[in-house]
Order: structure tokens, then sequence, then C-alpha cells
């Protein structure tokens, strides 16, 4: 059995593995994946692992000769070596180790209780995969690549802050004596649906009002375009919606 480490693994190969398994289970693996269609994986993916979506698409069309799916692929020449070294050493992987494998390339860690939860909360899980995916590491990785083109952001430094629980996704900064600009960005689905913001991310963009920005990004199911709001809450509506969450815990006496 091959020791599944992902972190062992050049960005390339997982490029070529997240191919691999969207040819060979096809829309099976689009389903336990949460995606819809292959285009919103290729963007989602594509994305979350600062590559082009096209990447994805091409390493599935790759090995689409050898899986009995309606596509040909690239079946006018033969299957490059390198891609079948990979093929012949995760061949033999089933879909539930292959699927969390996948996950792993971008951070999500299938628990150990996995395979004993109901199939209800399974397939929740799967759809959340997709979803946070989309809304989070993708969206990021999109205004990640997009920055050195946008006019209004070029020129700065970019720091990623999400994982300092500051209130934004990205601080620029042109020098350590100017006022920094806050990007707090969101990741849609479709062409358009409800973005929401934190408690902590609405007063930072209460308090830094212009130097706040909202960048988001729409569409991962055709093709991904952005929209930026400068002062969000001064341009858009928000409605505050409370939401009350019961907690367990369980404990003994020692």
């Amino acid at each position: 059995m091959t020791y599944l480490d992902a972190g062992r693994i050049s960005k390339r190969d997982k490029l070529i593995l997240a191919g691999l398994y969207l040819s060979k289970y096809d829309s099976v693996g689009l389903k336990r994946l949460g995606f819809d269609t292959f285009s919103e994986a290729f963007n989602a993916i594509g994305y979350a692992m600062d590559a082009s979506p096209a990447a994805i698409k091409n390493y599935r069309d790759e090995f689409d000769p050898l899986f009995p799916n309606r596509r040909k692929g690239w079946h006018k020449r033969a299957t490059r070596e390198y891609c079948l070294k990979l093929f012949r050493e995760y061949k033999g992987l089933d879909i539930d180790a292959f699927t969390a494998f996948i996950k792993s390339f971008v951070g999500y860690d299938e628990n150990a209780w996995s395979r004993i939860q109901q199939s209800a909360e399974v397939t929740r899980r799967e759809s959340n995969f997709a979803q946070r995916l989309i809304t989070g590491l993708a969206a990021e990785r999109y205004f990640e690549r997009a920055q050195p083109s946008l006019p209004q952001f070029s020129s700065y430094k970019i720091q990623n802050t999400t994982q300092l629980g500051c209130g934004y996704d990205f601080r620029l900064e042109k020098d350590s004596n100017a006022e920094f600009l806050a990007i707090e960005v969101k990741g849609l689905r479709e062409n358009a649906g409800t973005v929401s913001l934190a408690p902590k991310e609405h007063g930072t963009a209460k308090a830094l009002k212009d130097r706040f920005f909202l960048f988001v990004v729409k569409d991962f199911r055709r093709t991904p375009f952005h929209e930026i709001f400068q002062n969000p809450l001064s341009g858009l509506q928000f409605s505050r919606v409370e939401r009350v969450t019961v907690q367990f815990s369980w404990v003994t006496n020692l």
C-alpha cells in the first residue's frame, strides 16, 4: 500500500493525482468531493492549489483513455510516462482513501471517525468540503494571483493574515509608515449569492472605512470573476442575523 503523505508529494504530482481521481471516479468522484460540475472542481481545486484550473482538466484528460468513461481524452497519443508512474503507484487506492488523499492536498484532514458516521453526515461533510474550499482557500488564492494586476492594489506588498484572526484576510502595505489596506475575501459558487461578515470582520470594516475592501470571487461553477467593494458597509446593505448554537461537552470526576 502506498504511504499517503501529501507533504512528500510535489505540487505537480498533486495536480496529476487530482486529474487521475476525476478521470477514474468521474461523476461519482465529483459527488464525493461535493462538486456539481467538472468546471467547478477544476476551478476550486486549481485555485486552491495555486495552479491554473486548466491544469487539472488537462491531467484528467490525460488519464481518460485508461478508463471506461464517456470522454476520449488525449487518445491520439500515448499517456506520458511520468503520469503512468503515478497511475501505477496509486491505482490500487479505493475511493474512500483516494478521496481523503485529494482533500488533504488543500489542508483538509478526514477525521478518524469518517467511516462510522451516518450516511447523512457523510453527505453533509462532502458538500461542506466543496463549499468551504470555494468560500475560503480557493477564493484567497484567486486574490493572491490577481493582486499584482489590480491597479488599486498592484503597488502594495501583500501579507496573508488569514491565520492571525485580525478581521481580514490580507494586509497590503507600501511601506511601514504608510496606512495599510485590509482585504477580506469571499467566494461564491454562483454569480450571485449571500456574503456574510463575522462580528470581527464587520467591526474591522466599520473602523477602517475606506481602507477596508471586500473582494468577492463569483461563479466558481463556470468562470470565476471578481468584484471589489471599498468600504462595503457604506455601499452595501447588511442585515444582522443572530444564531444560537448549542454546544456539548463531556466531563468526568477525577
